[in-house]
């Protein structure tokens, strides 16, 4: 019931607020009050341009790509042609263009449109005070896990009222705040029938949260006061790159949390300076300060598992995340769905995947199913995730193919208890 009550109040904070900002700004225009915006506030309009033709260098050699490596969908040719809707190359030629009934009556042009802004909009060189997140959370200010709007209101971030604002926000924090989003007590994600996460799921998730909140739960202090959150990242390659203090707006969400961030995989640490990837014996450990590390280990998960490194797993701190794997993609299907997936669920401890759309990760999580579904439980069935990034992006090997990181969510673990034939 208070949680109910807590986000009620949340809301209506919230809109009041909206509402009376929209309400002030109708009347300082009105009177004439607001200066002219500045010619460096992203527009639709400003930010276009084609790729061929572009300012930036980057998608000038983007283009090039796209024109050297993708095929028509049409006539299975080279792209010679630039669609003037998105300004991203897409076809053989104006008529091959003109001629795809199905790229003109879908959204595809509008989003690849996006795409195209977005991207010149992040090389425009404008301020990005969205940058400038904000640090530890009040202790009389809860947090509201509702939606993105909801999570920056009551986190205090930069007033983001604009697309690029949020895509280039979102994009960042996607991978932080969809971990907290799981883990916190105030989740989105609510049992079925009404949610997606199943009985074991909130088995799993419940010990993880005695762990988390230990204020309520007085025996865990002296249980696990040295023991850190393990989360574990597999197939870790971008979200290993963001700045220390992207990953600190997740323990900004656990106060009371020492939090240990393991990637793991052959490309999880990038040498800036060298301007490649390190593989290393050892692990590397980067402390970002006395209650956030870094941990990467620079092999597949399973060598790790099989030498015990990790050892031993625990349900009440370890917990995995595999950031669209690509469990069921032909190029590294081998890789995850061998040794290292049955590691991964002789741990016991939670998985939780995501995917670029739906289909990416149903497609996914069947192929775990298929090959394992004896041995494992759903924690979680696959739904929208609430944090997923608001930012379109494309494959420049095939620019009719355009997805947004982390847009939906599932989970599953080893299975614990084997039924017994008597």
């Amino acid at each position: 019931m208070q949680r109910c009550i807590l986000s009620r109040n949340t809301v209506r904070s919230c809109q009041h607020n909206v509402q009376k900002r929209h309400i002030m700004g109708f009347v300082r225009n009105a009177l004439g009050l607001d200066p002219p915006p500045s010619p460096d506030e992203p527009t639709p309009e400003n930010r276009f341009h084609p790729w061929d033709q572009s300012p930036s260098p980057d998608l000038r050699e983007r283009a090039a790509t796209i024109r050297a490596l993708a095929k028509c969908p049409v006539t299975g040719r080279e792209i010679n042609y630039t669609c003037p809707k998105s300004g991203i190359p897409t076809h053989y030629s104006r008529e091959a263009w003109e001629n795809d009934l199905e790229y003109q009556q879908s959204k595809r042009p509008e989003i690849l449109k996006k795409v195209n802004i977005y991207e010149h909009d992040l090389r425009s060189g404008r301020p990005f005070p969205e940058f400038d997140f904000p640090l530890d959370q009040d202790f009389d200010r809860m947090v509201n896990l509702t939606n993105w709007d909801l999570f920056f209101y009551t986190r205090g971030f930069y007033s983001m009222d604009t697309e690029f604002q949020l895509a280039a926000v979102t994009k960042m924090l996607s991978y932080p705040v969809t971990i907290g989003s799981v883990l916190h007590q105030f989740s989105p994600y609510s049992l079925n029938p009404k949610g997606p996460v199943t009985l074991e799921g909130l088995k799993s998730l419940a010990a993880l949260r005695y762990t988390l909140y230990p204020e309520q739960n007085r025996r865990v202090t002296s249980i696990t006061k040295n023991s850190p959150l393990r989360i574990f990242i597999l197939g870790a390659r971008a979200e290993a790159q963001l700045p220390g203090h992207v990953w600190k707006q997740l323990q900004f969400m656990f106060p009371e949390t020492n939090i240990e961030l393991h990637f793991v995989g052959p490309e999880s640490y990038y040498d800036r300076n060298k301007r490649e990837y390190v593989h290393s014996s050892s692990p590397i450990v980067r402390r970002v300060d006395e209650t956030l590390s870094f941990v990467y280990h620079t092999d597949y998960f399973h060598v790790f598992h099989e030498a015990q490194d990790f050892f031993p797993y625990d349900p009440y701190t370890d917990i995995f995340f595999c950031f669209h794997p690509g469990f069921a993609a032909p190029e590294s299907r081998e890789n995850w769905m061998g040794k290292t997936m049955e590691a991964l669920l002789e741990t016991k401890c939670a998985v939780f995947t995501t995917g670029f759309n739906e289909l990416d990760l149903r497609r996914d999580v069947g192929t775990v199913v298929g090959k394992h579904g004896k041995e494992l439980d759903m924690l979680m069935e696959p739904v929208h995730n609430a944090f997923g990034s608001t930012k379109w992006e494309l494959n420049d090997m095939n620019p009719q193919e355009v997805y947004q990181f982390n847009m939906f969510i599932a989970g599953f673990r080893g299975k614990r208890y084997h039924a017994i034939e008597v």
